[in-house]
């Protein structure tokens, strides 16, 4: 059994932060790529960074400069650190992983996702 959960969502005023974390867990082998999409309501999920096992990083261009994701391979986690964030940023938050579970093939996992609202 393999599980993505994700944490650190809220509401956080213009201009403020949040780090939100996702962590793996379960019989896994080996996990490729990790990351983070988000959706906001009406529109379709987006993708907002992810990162590879060797740490390469790729950012929508939307965050780039605001935001850094970043992975502990030792714990099977990423985080992403949102600062300077805008209202147009207020989604929920999905966690992404490719995970290499002991019995199985690959195969993509998602978290239940975090509500992040960015209000005054």
């Amino acid at each position: 059994q393999v599980q993505v959960v994700e944490s650190g969502g809220g509401l956080v005023q213009p201009g403020g932060s949040l780090r939100l974390s996702c962590a793996a867990s379960g019989s896994i082998l080996s996990i490729n790529t990790m990351g983070w999409y988000r959706q906001a309501p009406g529109k379709e999920r987006e993708s907002v960074a992810t990162i590879t096992s060797d740490r390469r990083t790729n950012y929508a261009d939307s965050v780039k400069g605001r935001f850094t994701l970043s992975r502990d391979n030792a714990k099977n986690t990423v985080y992403l650190q949102t600062n300077s964030l805008k209202p147009e940023d207020t989604a929920v938050y999905y966690c992404y992983a490719e995970i290499l579970p002991i019995s199985g093939t690959s195969s993509g996992y998602w978290g239940q996702g975090t509500q992040v609202t960015v209000s005054s």
